[in-house]
């Protein structure tokens, strides 16, 4: 049968870009798969497949333009059959492993066994290598005949994988005998353009987190590029990472977008790089993932179906798991897998659609707390809408979660820090010579760190179902920093074991990092208490939310000079305020009293701190 040539149909528009190629030739499609993503300034569109069939050649490539007609792909149509054959009328094909962009990748999985019946894009084997997690489809239906790998074998492109029994007109061959057909296409394999030169594979470095924003593209395809130039920036809810080259060379391909999600793994660019061995340049590596735990779904995935089906290809799951999803309009982030090593199964997508489907409807958010009402302010006059950054969206959520979740309560108090400034200002040259700046805030963390020993309590954490009290070993204090763009709380580590002139340094250099966006989520993580201090802004006192898990949180505000008796007179003396607020199901009242009150004895006599 001869192939037939795909169009673009009528998009509604002049011309738009291809995005992206959703099929490789030798691959099985069925009517109304994913053929190419088209994007115009109006939308994004996916053009799907006209009829069941085996895509044979493509005929675009990512960043082409287009209109209504042009050629999109070449399709071998296949006749529709109940189920696959097994007896007579079927035929043997052997599926080998495609262009995988690497040599030697361990099997890591068999996701099938013989006498499997099975669908195109089924799942077959699972690969990982040293960047990726990556899963061999099957590109038709039909019946496992034969196993040629186990695990633990290393492959490579065209090795075989699998016999599977497909409805035909040849004659089935036995599981021994060679198939009768030629094996399944795999993409040429181009030879190196000279020696000395390589094409080397970026991938993302570990970020110490996942799904990140890609927020710039630093290069363009044809740039010649230094070592540690930066290719790519990450922005997360808590800091901006740029991702540096660990090579010089040329950009050959860019395989990320802006508004990309990536994590550890990920594939950003290929180089060509100067210098080392000569080997074979293949035409693009897959953009695989590797396997990680579901995390928030993308906004808007549920309104657009194009962003479904992009945040959908995140997570270890076979692309006929992901065609279910699609179908159903299952955001995979939802989904917990139970195959090996957490991959999603299409059990699992039915699993949750019929939970889904049998639950009753959620309360909202707050038992039940109606919304605020939207309101048109533009009726009384100009107004202007600016979007919040995502620093304070995600803020904000953590704030509403907290204050929903914790019972919280604020104990108020003051402390005598007169003898402390006196001394804190006798060091200005000692300071000076450190060329650093001794404030307020280290001497607190260390009166802090002083009574978390004493009541530790204060900085463990309540277990999720409200059984457990969970102590840490470890003293590490959050900081709260204000940044112009919101609210960030870099954490100082091991506060009981450095002396002033360490946690000033530290102090400065974090603020810092927090205000340029320059803070690693390592930098960001592992507080048991924390603390926010408006000293130098102003206030008598506040009533500051827990950050949970925490169950503690200390806020300073602006020391002033106040009439004290000390038993004869009125003497004036330099008070700071203190607000402890505290979880309510951990701490009680009275701890909190003698918390601030410990406190309040250290900072007031700082050679206490010694004993």
């Amino acid at each position: 049968m001869s192939d037939d040539i795909i169009k673009v149909p009528d998009i509604g528009s002049g011309d738009a870009e291809v995005i992206e190629i959703c099929v490789q030739p030798g691959q099985s499609v069925s009517a109304e798969d994913s053929l190419i993503v088209l994007e115009s300034d109006k939308a994004t569109m996916e053009v799907p497949a006209p009829f069941d069939g085996l895509v044979t050649d493509v005929l675009l490539k990512v960043g082409d333009r287009v209109a209504e007609g042009a050629p999109m792909v070449t399709m071998n149509p296949v006749a529709d059959s109940a189920e696959p054959a097994t007896g007579a009328g079927a035929q043997v094909e052997t599926v080998r492993v495609p262009d995988i962009g690497a040599e030697n990748v361990p099997v890591i999985e068999i996701c099938i066994k013989v006498g499997d019946t099975i669908a195109a894009e089924d799942s077959l084997i699972v690969l990982e290598s040293d960047k990726a997690t990556m899963e061999v489809p099957s590109p038709v239906a039909g019946v496992v005949q034969a196993i040629h790998v186990k695990e633990g074998d290393t492959l490579s492109q065209g090795d075989q994988v699998v016999d599977i029994s497909v409805a035909g007109e040849a004659h089935v061959e036995t599981p021994t005998a060679k198939p009768a057909q030629a094996p399944a296409p795999v993409e040429p394999v181009a030879s190196a353009p000279s020696a000395g030169v390589r094409m080397e594979n970026i991938t993302v470095p570990d970020i110490g987190t996942d799904n990140v924003p890609v927020i710039e593209i630093c290069v363009s395809v044809g740039d010649r590029v230094e070592e540690e130039s930066s290719l790519i920036v990450l922005e997360s809810d808590k800091a901006t990472m740029e991702v540096p080259s660990p090579f010089a060379g040329v950009i050959k391909a860019i395989k990320v977008r802006e508004g990309d999600t990536l994590s550890q793994g990920d594939l950003i660019l290929s180089m060509e790089v100067t210098g080392g061995i000569t080997v074979p340049v293949t035409s693009a590596a897959p953009r695989q993932k590797a396997s990680r735990a579901p995390s928030e779904p993308p906004p808007h995935a549920e309104a657009n179906p194009v962003e479904l089906e992009r945040s959908n290809r995140n997570y270890h799951a076979g692309p006929a798991v992901r065609k279910l999803a699609r179908e159903f309009g299952v955001d995979l982030a939802e989904v917990s897998g139970s195959g090996p090593r957490h991959r999603i199964l299409k059990e699992d997508v039915q699993r949750f659609v019929k939970k889904r489907l049998s639950d009753k409807p959620a309360q909202s958010t707050g038992a039940g707390i109606p919304a605020i009402p939207d309101v048109d302010f533009s009726q009384w006059g100009d107004i202007e809408k600016v979007t919040l950054g995502r620093v304070r969206k995600i803020a904000a959520q953590n704030f509403q979660r907290a204050w929903l979740n914790v019972p919280r309560v604020t104990q108020f108090d003051e402390c005598d820090i007169t003898e402390l400034e006196a001394f804190r200002k006798a060091q200005k040259a000692a300071a000076e010579a450190r060329d650093t700046k001794l404030t307020p805030v280290p001497f607190i963390l260390k009166a802090v760190a002083y009574v978390l020993k004493l009541m530790p309590q204060f900085g463990a954490t309540l277990s999720p179902d409200g059984e457990t009290l969970i102590y840490k070993k470890y003293i590490h204090i959050g900081m709260a920093v204000d940044t112009p763009d919101g609210l960030l709380v870099p954490v100082i580590k091991n506060v009981d074991r450095k002396s002033l002139w360490e946690l000033t340094g530290e102090c400065i250099e974090l603020a810092a990092k927090a205000r340029e966006k320059k803070l690693k989520p390592d930098e960001m993580q592992g507080s048991v208490f924390t603390i926010s201090s408006l000293g130098s802004i102003g206030g008598t006192a506040f009533t500051p939310i827990v950050n949970a898990p925490e169950v503690a949180i200390l806020g300073v505000s602006k020391a002033a000079i106040k009439p004290v008796w000390n038993g004869q007179e009125f003497a004036p003396r330099l008070m700071l305020p203190l607000s402890l607020s505290y979880d309510h199901r951990v701490i009680n009242g009275a701890d909190a009293a003698r918390f601030t009150t410990a406190l309040g004895e250290l900072l007031a006599d700082i050679r206490k701190l010694l004993l």
